[in-house]
Order: structure tokens, then sequence, then C-alpha cells
């Protein structure tokens, strides 16, 4: 396999991250081979510097509204042969679609329960977390599905990058990194029911802060530039994604309400907790090494505070020992 093509059309930046351990997989699997992907403005930011990664075909968020930009990005895909396209998401519709316009010499989806019920597929017990599903389907193909663990969220980033990325802490945190003790961004953005109010947060804060009073908190701003935490931590803001993951890198740990960014901050490398409030953690939550989730369905702002402080401790020691 020279040529491989995944498909994962979503403009979401999770689900953009999701498909890093299905890239490194392929990368294990397929040495030299090189990788096309088909996704969104945010595939393009995290994987167009990727060694293995030769194009990155770009889906406007609106397709229907920019019909012709779409058309056109399809047609470029598909005048590109593939050894083998995979269809990166189970229960996509676009993603079999756009599997379906590939030309490739062998093609890997996940199978629709509607039209393809009796499928083997079915009776397999795949992996609860959706990045493992894609790595899985791979795997079974290639008769290697015994294989126990599964690639980490990774985004591949350069030490150039997390060195620049350093720098800029240091700056803001106003002093070298050394001398910055513990650092720990927070970033409290997140789409609907997802997102805890600025008063939670405070709360929030102010318990952390009480418990562990070594740590710097770094304030993460989203993408309007505001500031959900009242101001009171040092800002940084950047809405170049890779940046971003950059500046996570060189922190000590990230706590993150169930977003996109929660899943680049795992992807840099750096110890995160997720708190999830509505969706189930065994499916989207950042895993392997110190990383963990917090399901806060039916706790306080001082009881998650308490809970993260005590993760944050432990994962400080475990850095020392």
């Amino acid at each position: 396999m020279h040529r491989v093509l995944v498909c994962r059309p979503n403009h979401r930046l999770g689900n953009s991250v999701l498909i890093s351990p299905l890239i490194a997989e392929i990368e294990a699997l397929y040495p030299g081979a090189e990788i096309d992907i088909l996704g969104s403005y945010a595939t393009d930011c995290l994987y167009a510097h990727r060694f293995s990664v030769r194009t990155v075909f770009v889906l406007p968020g609106k397709i229907a509204r920019h019909l012709w930009l779409s058309i056109g990005v399809l047609r470029a895909m598909r005048r590109c042969r593939y050894d083998l396209a995979i269809d990166a998401c189970n229960g996509s519709q676009s993603g079999r679609i756009v599997l379906a316009l590939a030309q490739a010499r062998y093609k890997l989806g996940f199978p629709d329960p509607k039209l393809n019920p009796a499928s083997a597929w079915f009776a397999l017990t795949w992996p609860d977390h959706l990045a493992h599903r894609s790595v899985f389907l791979l795997r079974q193909a290639c008769g290697r599905a015994s294989q126990p663990d599964y690639p980490p969220l990774n985004l591949d980033l350069t030490p150039d990058e997390k060195h620049a990325a350093a720098q800029v802490l240091a700056r803001l945190c106003g002093g070298s990194r050394e001398q910055c003790g513990a650092t720990l961004a927070i970033f409290p953005n997140a789409t609907g029911a997802k997102c805890y109010s600025e008063d939670w947060w405070q709360s929030f804060v102010d318990t952390f802060s009480l418990l562990c009073p070594q740590v710097r908190l770094i304030d993460l701003l989203a993408a309007h530039g505001r500031s959900q935490l009242g101001s009171r931590l040092t800002p940084y803001y950047s809405r170049n994604l890779h940046r971003m993951a950059a500046m996570t890198a060189c922190m000590d740990g990230v706590i993150s309400a169930d977003c996109g960014v929660m899943h680049l901050a795992a992807a840099s490398g750096t110890p995160t907790l997720g708190l999830f409030s509505v969706t189930d953690p065994a499916k989207y939550a950042p895993y392997g090494g110190a990383n963990a989730a917090l399901d806060t369905r039916g706790m306080d702002a001082v009881g998650v505070a308490t809970a993260a402080a005590q993760w944050c401790s432990n994962m400080l020691s475990s850095r020392i020992l």
C-alpha cells in the first residue's frame, strides 16, 4: 500500500483530532505510504505539516452554501488513485458518500445497519472510544484484531514548535519556563449543554486555586477572544490550532470542558482532564497516560474543583517521581 485516503468530512475540531490514531496506525502498518485526507480547515491545520501526509482536501464548513467549491474539491480527490481508502467514522453518511466517490483499489468502511443489517461487523465487540473504532476496523481487515493497545492522540508537534511556544509561555508568566513553576491551562468553552456557566467557573477557579496555590493558571481563550473566567487569569489567545496545540504542549496540564480543545490538548501530549456533563466519557474521554475524564453530573463546582485538584496533585507528584 503506497497511497492511502482517509475520509473524515466533518468541520468539528474534535473529530479532526480523533483521526490521529488512525493516521498513526497507517504509518506503522504501511511505512513510507503517502496519506491524503479529505476533511476540513481544522484537518488541514493539524495534519498538513505531517511528514506522511501528502494532501489535505478541504471541504467548506457549509457544503450546500458553497456547492461549486465542494464539487471542485471532490473532483480533485477523484483525480487521484489510491491503493486504499478508509471511511474513518462509523455512522457518517457523508463519509460513506466520499468513500463511494474515491478511486481506490480497496475501500474500507463501516456497514450501514439499515442496508446491511446482517454484516459480520455487528457481531464484533468493537471499542467504545470513537478514536479507536477506525483503527479497529483497519486491524480487522488486516488480520491484526488481537492487538490490544491503540495509538494515542498525537499531532506530531516538532521540537521547534514546542520551543517557540515555551518562549511565549515564559513571557506570559514573566520569567523563564523554570521560574514559572507548574502551569495549568483552563479552557472553559464548549457548545450547547456541555458549557458550564461563568459563575460555575468562577467558583471552580476559587476552589482550585485555594487547594493548589502553587499552580499558575492560564486562561485559554476561545475563538471569540473573550474571557469566560472574568479576565482574572493570564490569558492566551490564538485562532491557529497548531499554535494552540504547541502552547498546551508546554503546560504541565490542561483542564477543559468536553470539546475539541480538550482533544487538542491531549493530542499535544499534555496530561488533560476532561469535564463531562452530557456526552459519554467512554466514547470521548482523553485517554492514555495521566489523561482522565470526570463525569460532573450531580456535582457542583466546588466538588469538581476538589476532584480536579486531586488529579493535578497526583499528576505533578508522578512527574517528580
